[in-house]
């Protein structure tokens, strides 16, 4: 794999770091902001939201930019959010700097997905992504624990401000890493905007909307059960505040190990990836909410879920990308917002599992039947052996 690629995913670490930090500082936001806990939740989905709305938006008014400024761009920006996020007290604007950091990553991550695949041979595209994503996992495995801790000890302004820090090493790794110009030499012209349009066009083949909404529900389990994993553990579970951090670990550590396994296999075998995991992820799913209680088999559980979600999630965003060939330069918009869509939507459907008879599990069952249905609507798209 050629070096740029893992420098963008270094970027990944600083983006993923602050999309998933949320999980372990729910209840310190709420408490320093004066508000509630299935408030200070909806800022995970206003990140997401801007992240669905950002993603085709910016990677069309960035068609016409090099690879490497608009990358720069979208990373100081993000940095600049999580400033203004440390420094505020009114819950309005750090609701609005979660929208403006979401759309910058969107921009980003729509960018790099693109600029990722083009950067090794077609018989490699699965495991672009993959390397790409493993930035995210090394965030889950360290950077989104390290904030918990940080947030534990400091307070949550100290971690948006380790983000705002880690951005640095990022641009400086764009800067050194991404090639000045246009991506192959500067030889071949941007698309232009009736062209952007006339991509858009691909949204109507039903298979590659399959994919985007098998992306969704997966995301929507993912982010709807970890959003809710902190007052499992210390609520449920009856565990210290700082277990928190070794779950979020665990979490990601399943995620490490397994995400390069999953890379390759997209290439190979999609069609087993999805029918083996999909099945196993919603048995996790339940048994998670079954044995909540139970600190030890919880944290194992955690640790597999993470391994599963991540092996799902690259494997879908490899198919979204090889289902959206016909649209180059917004392939990778088309996969963020549909991971986005279920950032968005799986915290949201997971609070309203909270006056359920459930009550503070109810987001793993919630996580549980996202993934049925994404197991229901998976037959349609008949993806061949191989393919």
């Amino acid at each position: 794999m050629p070096l740029p690629l893992y420098l963008l995913a270094v970027a990944v670490f600083a983006t993923g770091t602050s999309e998933f930090m949320l999980a372990g500082l729910v209840p310190d936001i709420a408490s320093d902001l004066g508000v509630t806990v299935g408030t200070a939740v909806t800022l995970t989905s206003a990140f997401a939201v801007g992240m669905v709305l950002g993603a085709p938006l910016v990677a069309a008014l960035a068609r016409d930019r090099p690879p490497r400024s608009g990358l720069l761009g979208f990373v100081l920006a993000f940095a600049a959010a999580h400033v203004v996020g440390a420094l505020t007290m009114s819950f309005a604007v750090l609701f609005a700097t979660r929208v403006v950091a979401a759309v910058a990553n969107a921009g980003f991550l729509a960018v790099a997905l693109t600029a990722a695949a083009a950067l090794v041979p077609p018989d490699r595209k699965g495991c672009a992504p993959a390397v790409l994503l493993s930035g995210t996992t090394v965030a889950t495995v360290a950077g989104v624990p390290g904030g918990s801790v940080l947030g534990t000890s400091l307070g949550r302004r100290a971690t948006f401000w380790a983000v705002a820090a880690l951005c640095l090493p990022a641009a400086l790794g764009i800067l050194k890493g991404i090639p000045v110009g246009r991506g192959n030499g500067g030889a071949t012209a941007r698309p232009s905007l009736t062209v952007e349009l006339a991509q858009l066009a691909q949204l109507a083949r039903p298979r590659l909307l399959l994919m985007m909404l098998l992306g969704a529900l997966v995301n929507a389990a993912t982010f709807g059960g970890l959003t809710f994993l902190a007052p499992v553990m210390t609520g449920t579970a009856g565990l210290g505040a700082w277990w928190v951090s070794v779950t979020l670990m665990l979490f990601g550590a399943g995620g490490f190990v397994d995400v390069s396994v999953a890379g390759r296999l997209s290439d190979r075998r999609p069609a087993e990836v999805l029918a083996v995991g999909g099945p196993l992820l919603l048995l996790g799913w339940l048994a998670l909410a079954l044995l909540a209680d139970e600190p030890v088999a919880l944290l194992v559980l955690v640790c597999v879920q993470g391994a599963l979600s991540f092996a799902l999630g690259g494997t879908l965003i490899a198919r979204v990308l090889h289902e959206a060939a016909g649209a180059p330069t917004m392939a990778g918009s088309y996969a963020t917002a549909a991971l986005n869509i279920g950032a968005a939507a799986g915290p949201v459907i997971a609070v309203t599992t909270l006056g359920t008879r459930a009550g503070g599990l109810g987001p793993l069952w919630a996580s549980g039947l996202l993934v049925a249905a994404a197991l229901l609507v998976a037959p349609l798209l008949a993806l061949p052996k191989g393919a």
